[in-house]
């Protein structure tokens, strides 16, 4: 199937009637002035105006359950994120060729959760922009142009980034520098061949730069792989390929952006694969919401890349989005939002695991902490993916106010990623949902 873009769960331009006309309005506003790069979740969109915690609300006062954003990784408007955030606007924020103490305490505070080879670390502003230093850093100090990236990627939207982003559509163009591999699929192979046989895989992917012209430089690999479909399992599944990489002379890029900052229970997706990154990107949830990004590496790497380049962000790293980045480590830590993603995840998947049985158009429900996936089929014997159910469930549970998106290459899979503070008491709110989401879809006895 070729590559597509994510539009199973956008907005249908033909549904705007049946919008209030506070919300038309507002909608043809937005077309006109923002136009065709954007675009809206959900056939019929949600108009909303606040938020705090787990929960959104619209501008009729109704509240909606986010099980989707992993951005407000410790929820929505958090009032220590807030404090932080106002106290140090108030004070100071510039960039970071000044002597300052605060970014020089995160910085050490955040490379302490890193294994101890990963030692110096540059802040930017956005996941886009870490991903843009990274594949520099590596091909810079390899001296070399061959990328190595998963069939159905999203890692982000500078040029550089979108070369290694297949998700983005057919009309993206992938440049004869990157190879394309297919993600491992443990729901259509064997589980216990998979880290194999994604490494042979990974071994051909090197092998074609090489007859294109190109020296691998890096393979860049998002550790829960999001948008090939959400593979959680078998952990340890990257490590084999992880070492063929690195006994190629090339570098291996972790993308923590969706899988970091706890998300898989864990402080780093990576954690789980057993394998030793050379770079580690991050962004999105850093500063629940504040523009923040990094690149965590080898000092090796970043001193041969900042001796030979004239490298600044003007304001990443800056008080205040370190401000907001030391509050989410603090909310983290403070409420043990690790142990919370491992037994509330467990909690959520068993949930929807019970509400799938007997349900033959469920395939796979999967999960690593609070990410999880359920894979939607045509038919269970040819696995045939269903991305017109999975957006019918997406748009079902949406009505019942509770929000959800899908991905996956065939975007057939529905993804589940709230804010790590979901607890226990919000669960029988998703599930009664996803349970009558998936009745209501279901169209076979």
């Amino acid at each position: 199937m070729t590559r597509q873009m994510h539009m199973v769960n956008s907005f249908d331009p033909t549904a705007s009637e049946s919008l209030a006309p506070e919300d038309r309005a507002l909608l043809e506003r937005r077309q006109r002035v923002l136009g065709a790069p954007y675009r809206l979740f959900y056939r019929e969109p949600v108009h909303l105006v606040r938020s705090e915690g787990v929960l959104l609300y619209d501008r009729n006062g109704l509240d909606y359950l986010d099980a989707y954003n992993n951005v407000p990784v410790v929820g929505h408007s958090n009032p220590r994120v807030q404090e932080r955030v106002a106290q140090q606007l108030s004070v100071l924020n510039t960039h970071t060729r000044y002597l300052t103490d605060d970014v020089v305490d995160y910085a050490e505070r955040l490379l302490a959760l890193f294994p101890p080879h990963l030692e110096q670390v540059v802040f930017a502003c956005t996941g886009s922009e870490a991903v843009d230093l990274a594949l520099r850093i590596a091909g810079h100090t390899t001296g070399r142009t061959g990328i190595i990236a998963t069939a159905h990627a999203y890692h982000g939207t500078t040029q550089a980034a979108a070369a290694v982003s297949p998700s983005l559509g057919t009309n993206n163009p992938i440049p004869d520098n990157v190879v394309l591999v297919e993600a491992p699929d443990t729901l259509r192979h064997d589980p216990a061949t998979t880290a194999r046989e994604f490494a042979a895989r990974i071994t051909r992917g090197i092998d074609e730069l090489r007859r294109r012209g190109h020296q691998p430089a890096a393979a860049i690999v998002d550790s829960i792989l999001s948008s090939d479909g959400l593979q959680t399992d078998p952990p340890g599944m990257l490590g084999p390929a992880a070492e063929v990489v690195r006994d190629a002379g090339a570098l291996w890029i972790a993308d923590e952006v969706q899988s970091g900052f706890g998300r898989t229970g864990g402080w780093w997706g990576f954690e789980r694969h057993a394998l030793r990154p050379d770079l580690v990107v991050l962004g999105k949830p850093m500063g629940n919401g504040i523009p923040i990004s990094a690149v965590v590496g080898r000092a090796d790497l970043m001193e041969a890349f900042g001796r030979d380049v004239r490298y600044f962000n003007t304001f990443g790293g800056n008080p205040v989005s370190i401000a907001a980045a030391s509050a989410v480590l603090d909310e983290i830590t403070g409420l043990d939002l690790l142990h919370n993603a491992t037994t509330t995840g467990a909690e959520a998947a068993l949930g929807m695991s019970g509400a799938a049985a007997g349900d033959p158009g469920i395939a796979d429900v999967r999960h690593a902490g609070l990410f999880i996936a359920v894979e939607l089929v045509r038919d269970p014997e040819t696995l045939a993916p269903d991305a017109a159910r999975a957006a019918a469930i997406v748009d079902a549970m949406r009505q019942r106010r509770v929000l959800i998106s899908a991905s996956g290459r065939y975007d057939n899979v529905l993804k589940v990623r709230p804010p790590l503070t979901l607890s226990s008491n919000e669960l029988p709110r998703l599930l009664e949902a996803f349970d009558e989401s998936v009745r209501v879809t279901r169209t076979s006895p």
